[in-house]
């Protein structure tokens, strides 16, 4: 009976431990999932903001001129902006075909309101009521402009959030050099080839699909070991040159993955530094004395 109760605590034990793991992992995602959906709402009110601004600098902008023609074609304009102020209000911040519409359908709002604040001036018609009402455009301007530097530096640190959770992490770094027999050896000068292992991560947030590793084996000297010249790739605004290029299919899952370097010239003794890049980040580095 004793046995029975032991057994039974233990199995009660487990599946405390599982549903704590489990819960522990939904509530990862669950934050994911909500940091996306506030990402997604503030660029709909970043939009909101802006077509909102155009709709009142269009109502002013009547108010300034007494052009007829004008008129009619700033009417028209705003009647159009508040259209798709509506539309966009309407709009689920996670339609993301919709809301890419009238993130175009913006640009061409602002074009031509740009076009036309060009056209009022060049008539220098305006008087000096017209130069009151400007500052007080311009203000709501400033207002709606500074809202929205707030609001995109929100987006931003989210965004920043988000890519970091998705990029790639390359673990266990391992470099060994091998003989012309394909052996392990100690000796730097009987290597012909240098093999390079290393991990790629376990991330469910990354994206799957194919992706490239660019690896760098810097010499002691800080030179790169590389084959030609025109070997590089994009780094921070910069081409920098790889020594080892390889393709792999990410699944999400943690995989492990091999490139080698054909020993070709001589290599003096010290400490080589192997860097790993991929999507446009450092994803790991590790050193290696070499005798």
């Amino acid at each position: 009976m004793n046995d029975n109760r032991k057994i039974f605590v233990v199995i009660i034990a487990i599946l405390v431990v599982g549903l704590a793991v489990v819960s522990y992992f939904l509530v990862q995602k669950s934050n994911e999932n909500e940091e996306m959906a506030v990402l997604f709402e503030i660029e709909k009110e970043e939009m909101e903001n802006e077509y909102s601004t155009f709709a009142n600098q269009y109502e002013e902008l009547q108010v300034q001129i007494n052009n007829d023609s004008l008129q009619i074609k700033l009417e028209r304009e705003k009647l159009k902006t508040q259209r798709l102020l509506e539309e966009l209000r309407q709009t689920k911040s996670t339609n993301a075909a919709e809301i890419a519409r009238l993130k175009k359908e913006l640009r061409t709002v602002r074009a031509v309101m740009r076009s036309y604040v060009l056209q009022i001036d060049s008539l220098n018609q305006l008087n000096q009521a017209l130069v009151t009402e400007n500052k007080k455009v311009k203000a709501q301007y400033r207002e709606a402009a500074q809202q929205m530097t707030k609001l995109s530096e929100e987006k931003e640190e989210l965004n920043q959030k988000v890519a970091l959770a998705a990029q790639l992490d390359a673990t266990g770094i391992t470099l060994e050099m091998k003989n012309k027999r394909g052996k392990e050896t100690d000796k730097l000068k009987r290597a012909t080839k240098l093999a390079i292992g290393f991990k790629i991560a376990k991330n469910a947030t990354a994206q799957t699909g194919e992706r490239c590793i660019y690896v760098r084996i810097m010499r002691p000297n800080g030179d790169i070991l590389a084959k030609g010249s025109d070997t590089t790739f994009e780094y921070e605004n910069r081409q920098l040159q790889y020594s080892i290029r390889k393709y792999i299919e990410y699944t999400g899952e943690e995989q492990d993955a091999t490139v080698y370097w054909d020993v070709e010239e001589f290599l003096s003794p010290g400490v080589y530094t192997v860097y790993l890049f991929a999507d446009g980040n450092m994803i790991g580095s590790q050193e290696f004395d070499l005798k």
